[in-house]
């Protein structure tokens, strides 16, 4: 036998084996899809007013301004002839190398062949001249409020990224070329991660960002020595080994999102803040929340202030013997730091001597990105969805914030791994992003219609645990650290609510980049700077102008500013007392519990 034979006899054996799995994963797939759970419409989608409202105010724009609309479309299809007329010439001149491309940069589209070759350089500006009218023809409609305008321009900017030629294997030309390389493994790989991904949600596709069996918590991520020395029904509460001889008087406590785990602020240990905290000579409590399960339909947001922030509050004073501690807030926690603040002003509670917000919002007349999730179609759907289960799953929000980002969080994942069948990165911080939890019935709707929606808190009539919740009761000395490009917590919008608070002593930080990556900014890596300014004008645009420019992390400026509420310096202490004995070594029991689903 030739060698010529053996080749095309291995061929053959590769392809029938591949056609082999092909067999078993279709089975697989036609499997899931015939069991699919069911997701509410009101979950997927506006609500059907909506489509309706709008498309009667482009008609109405269309009847009233005809000339407007046959100038967008003589436009529309003047390109559309010049592309295909350019493409057919190439083609037929045989010039597949034509590298005469002005079109914007846009990395969907780096490989060469689109703009060399006439077909892909083709549908590549005809995609691309088709947004642009798309958004030019939403732009001239006439009667929208901002509110709808800024929905209409967030689902259209969906379907636009949605319909990208990058994201169909027939007009790929990377996923071809690597399907010609591979055989076709590549797409036998790509069909198996798929079915992994759907049998992994029952049935609905939530892409996986990265390869999970690459970290383990506690072993190469969250490693920070520390032991939970108290734990309720909401919260372990872990306090941190001291790696310096003397620490500050005053104690620490953060509160993290239980949205996600604490662990974001205690990943690898270069970007670890929860190391460089104790590293500075302070003593630290962080909290870890449940992750609930329908047994925990009840829980509002008074359960996890009072066994939540309270409960944390006490037990570290005493284990400390302070009457004092300092505390942080992140995200949704940073909100519910300022109510707790609010009800122990009224209760007469002095236990916090400071209190730091991590990207926090309080404030809700503007909800920024998020909002287009924030009209009463998505947030009934999300009430018929808790009443029903008990709780809100964490897969309906780690959707949500995938579609704020979907070609980084949706399509160019799903390409890489279904199309060009690779296996996802090993990249931490995106472990901890999938890593997401449940949130209880009763608090979800509490959040979303009280502050999300009414806005209730900085109108200064929030209803909680017997009292009204004021903004501007929040009076103890403050520190706020918003990021500039953050899509989950405006930083123009947490400067209001910061600037309504009643405190006279507030410093306000705003760090470059975004929700996470502007929060962990380690020193170390001299990456992302921050401004500062200590003047207070109505309108955050004016704070922005008048700050000064700082190189690097805003870690240092916290710590002085933190070290100065913090009290002398006294010997460190040890983990616990002899009534918080160590239950577990840090990070704990719950941040790898699973919930009883």
């Amino acid at each position: 036998m030739t060698t010529d034979q053996n080749n095309q006899g291995q061929e053959l054996s590769e392809l029938n084996d591949n056609l082999a799995r092909i067999e078993a994963l279709s089975t697989r797939l036609a499997n899931i899809i015939a069991h699919r759970k069911p997701v509410r419409s009101s979950l997927q989608a506006p609500g059907q007013e909506f489509f309706l409202e709008t498309a009667g105010k482009v008609w109405a724009e269309i009847l009233a301004n005809p000339a407007k609309m046959i100038e967008h479309q003589a436009s529309y299809w003047g390109k559309t002839l010049e592309h295909a007329i350019e493409a057919q010439a190439a083609i037929a001149r045989g010039d597949f190398n034509s590298a005469d491309d002005e079109t914007p940069k846009d990395r969907r589209f780096s490989n060469p062949l689109w703009d060399s070759h006439p077909y892909y350089s083709y549908l590549k500006k005809q995609y691309l001249t088709t947004s642009q009218a798309m958004k030019e023809a939403l732009g001239d409609v006439e009667g929208v409020e901002d509110s709808e305008r800024k929905r209409l321009e967030f689902f259209t900017h969906q379907i636009i990224d949605m319909m990208s030629p990058t994201n169909f294997l027939a007009t790929n030309p990377e996923a071809i070329e690597r399907a010609v390389e591979t055989k076709g493994q590549s797409l036998v790989a790509g069909l198996e991660n798929l079915v992994a991904d759907l049998e992994a949600h029952d049935g609905e596709l939530l892409v996986k960002l990265v390869d999970d069996t690459a970290f383990e918590v506690g072993k190469n991520i969250a490693t920070t020595p520390g032991q939970v020395v108290y734990r309720n029904r909401m919260m372990e509460l872990i306090q941190y080994a001291p790696t310096t001889e003397k620490v500050h008087t005053t104690p620490l406590i953060i509160f993290p999102p239980w949205i996600n785990k604490f662990y974001i602020l205690d990943l690898k240990e270069q970007n670890s803040l929860i190391k460089w905290i104790v590293e500075q000579g302070f003593t630290l409590f962080v909290v870890s929340w449940v992750n609930p399960d329908a047994s925990y339909a009840d829980v509002g947001m008074g359960d996890y202030i009072e066994d939540g922030y309270l409960a944390a509050m006490r037990e570290v004073k005493a284990i400390t013997g302070q009457k004092k501690v300092n505390v942080v807030g992140y995200c949704i926690a940073g909100t519910t730091l300022s109510l707790t603040l609010s009800l122990m002003k009224k209760r007469g509670d002095t236990s916090v001597k400071s209190a730091t917000f991590f990207t926090t919002l309080t404030d809700f007349s503007d909800q920024g990105e998020v909002g287009v999730f924030l009209d009463n179609d998505f947030v009934n759907g999300i009430e018929e969805e808790v009443k029903e289960a008990g709780y809100l799953d964490s897969f309906f929000m780690s959707r949500t914030f995938s579609y704020l980002r979907p070609n980084d969080l949706i399509y160019g994942p799903a390409i890489n791994s279904y199309m060009l069948g690779k296996t996802p990165p090993a990249f931490d911080l995106l472990y901890w992003n999938g890593d997401s939890t449940n949130l209880p019935a009763k608090m979800t709707v509490e959040y979303l219609r009280g502050l999300c929606q009414g806005d209730q808190f900085a109108k200064g009539d929030f209803p909680l645990l017997g009292e009204h919740l004021s903004i501007e009761d929040v009076n103890v000395p403050l520190c706020a650290i918003a990021c500039e490009t953050d899509h989950i917590a405006a930083w123009k919008s947490s400067y209001d609510g910061f600037r309504q608070m009643g405190s006279k002593n507030k410093t306000f930080i705003l760090s470059e980049s975004g929700h996470i990556a502007g929060i962990v900014n380690p020193p170390s890596k001299k990456k992302y700077g921050h401004y500062t300014n200590e003047d207070w004008p109505a309108a955050s645009s004016d704070w922005l102008d008048g700050a000064t420019f700082h190189e690097g992390s805003w870690w240092g400026r916290w710590a002085e500013w933190l070290g100065a509420q913090s009290g002398k310096m006294i010997d460190a202490r040890e983990i616990g007392d002899s009534d918080h004995k160590p239950l577990a070594p840090a990070p704990g029991t719950y941040v790898v519990a699973k919930p009883n689903i």
